[in-house]
């Protein structure tokens, strides 16, 4: 009898063992825009493909409220990616999606403004990228698993060079025959004991001008392109680094630095991170901007100096006719915004994420929260402190977060904007070289159009005693441009089954340009499309055959020239 009780506890271990453990073809890890558009792929190539996300939200930023599309050339964006902007066309067609404007209101604006006939719509709010997601992915076999993180200590199995399972904190595991990436963070590449960077490369390391420190205020690029680096969103002279004005015994004021670092010089910093706010000003659907609880007057010391130093300067004339708000307000459907930093002092909250792509879960838990109590503060601030302009605070104070966009009660998004984390260091590193057609990648899997783009990732005191920003970095004019293939996967040695369409192998200014949402839709596809191929044919994902990988993706419609 104690024999068969034992047999009957094994039996029901062993069955609760397989429930946890599903086997597929492609296991995604990482449901952001590359996640979505990987999954969708997968799927119309016939294989099983289970997309995981660690939050209970798809998207990533794309639904996490960055609404104004960051494109440089619309041409260049092909496949999944466009047909996610035809159905978000389609999607403000009908006009029951239109609450709380009529469409004839609506005036988008920017580098992605709608023509009239256009197929296409570029602008959108949180909740219609997801609407448009989920109807796309409705149309898919494709196993979506919410709230599942993966255990980053010890839950990537690997045998012989390849991953042969991914187990999740919750103990669920899967199995794949080629596995994803398609996180922000790279947390599987990093698990998986593939190489990646953090940080600014020195521009002497691959023969770049952009990279590294840039606290000068203009730069020449390699083809000779003005780059504005410290000009923009920096801030008025003569604002006082100290906590007592004049005085540096009285220790510096928040997040300020010394020194800069030499020109040019590599670091372990990252550029900075925001929540891309979507606000509204309809009275209906308006949440006011409230006073955090942890609230410190002395984080917000440096706006309050900045305004105060506007009277007069080159900056004043933004504020007289034009922007009163240190921010970028793009026009979003049903009166709503994409809002993102602009000037010295805004949503950026500089020099605070250093820790966080290998932080664990409850160090980067903090550094998100840190960073949204921050942003709450400096709008409650920009809507009430006296020390800000009478005309700042009215018109802040028209704006709130909306109460039909996010899960949270206080409309704040749970989606961080994770600009840059880790970055894979493969057998080829797409470069500043590559972003001005210096150097031309063979193997193209899709293309990248948007100028070199950094935000700034320190503030220091300047030589004259002032704060400044450094690490601004905006560098546009340049054509469309590929990006390689081998971009994408690891080093043979390091993984024969991951392939990377978020966190490329790319130097820091690199990756400034090729971080667009539908860029990394462009890569999700082209990287499941070559997961596909490299099942079929048995072969790790560096040795698959790139012209049969070219081929079918110029059937499905990616744009490689």
């Amino acid at each position: 009898m104690k024999n068969l009780l034992s047999f009957f506890i094994l039996i029901i271990i062993f069955q609760t063992l397989d429930a946890q453990t599903k086997k597929y073809d492609i296991v995604i890890y990482g449901g952001t825009s590359a996640g979505v558009a990987a999954a969708i792929q997968s799927s119309r190539m016939d294989k099983s493909v289970v997309l995981i996300e660690p939050t209970n939200r798809l998207g990533g930023l794309t639904t996490g409220g960055l609404g104004q599309t960051d494109i440089g050339n619309k041409q260049a964006i092909g496949g999944i990616s466009r047909e996610f902007y035809e159905n978000i066309k389609k999607y403000y067609d009908d006009e029951k999606n239109w609450k709380w404007e009529k469409p004839s209101e609506y005036k988008d604006g920017g580098q992605t403004r709608t023509e009239k006939g256009e197929p296409t719509m570029w602008t959108f709010e949180p909740s219609a990228a997801l609407s448009v997601y989920h109807d796309m992915m409705k149309k898919e076999k494709v196993k979506v698993v919410y709230d599942e993180r993966l255990n980053r200590d010890s839950g990537v199995n690997k045998v012989d060079g390849k991953i042969v399972s991914i187990t999740m904190e919750s103990g669920k595991k899967f199995i794949g025959k080629v596995f994803l990436d398609a996180t922000y963070e790279g947390d599987l590449l990093a698990s998986a004991g593939v190489s990646y960077a953090v940080g600014r490369e020195s521009n002497e390391e691959f023969g770049e001008t952009l990279n590294g420190v840039q606290a000068n205020k203009i730069n020449l690029s390699l083809t000779r392109l003005v780059s504005i680096n410290g000009q923009n969103h920096n801030f008025i002279p003569s604002v006082d680094p100290y906590v007592v004005k004049g005085d540096p015994e009285s220790g510096l004021l928040p997040n300020v630095n010394e020194k800069p670092g030499l020109e040019g010089e590599g670091d372990d910093k990252i550029q900075a991170y925001c929540f891309r706010m979507c606000l509204t000003d309809h009275p209906e659907n308006r949440i006011v901007f409230k006073k955090p609880a942890n609230y410190d007057e002395l984080n917000y010391e440096l706006l309050f100096r900045n305004y105060e130093a506007r009277v007069g300067s080159v900056q004043d004339m933004y504020y007289k006719g034009g922007p009163l708000l240190p921010l970028i307000n793009s026009s979003m459907p049903n009166r709503k915004t994409d809002s993102n930093n602009r000037f010295g002092f805004s949503t950026d909250y500089i020099g605070k994420n250093y820790d966080y792509p290998d932080a664990s879960y409850a160090e980067r838990e903090k550094i998100i929260e840190d960073h949204r109590n921050y942003q709450m503060g400096l709008m409650w601030t920009l809507a009430n402190h006296p020390r800000i302009p009478k005309e700042v605070r009215e018109e802040a104070s028209k704006w709130g977060t909306a109460k039909d966009e996010f899960e949270r009660e206080d409309g704040w998004q749970q989606q961080l904007y994770i600009r840059e984390a880790r970055r894979m260091i493969s057998d080829y590193v797409m470069t500043q070289k590559n972003c001005e057609g210096l150097v031309v990648a063979e193997d193209v899997i899709g293309l990248a159009a948007y100028g070199m783009d950094s935000h700034n990732v320190q503030r220091y005191v300047d030589a004259n005693g002032y704060v400044q920003n450094e690490g601004n970095v905006e560098a546009h004019g340049f054509k469309p441009y590929p990006i390689s293939y081998r971009s994408l996967v690891p080093k043979k040695g390091e993984c024969e089954n991951l392939i990377v369409p978020v966190c490329v192998s790319s130097t820091h200014i690199a990756f400034g340009s090729i971080r667009m949402e539908p860029v990394f839709m462009v890569l999700g596809e082209s990287a499941a499309t070559a997961a596909s191929l490299a099942i079929d044919t048995g072969k790790p994902v560096q040795d698959i055959s790139y012209e049969s990988l070219k081929s079918i993706l110029l059937k499905n419609g990616q744009h490689l020239e």
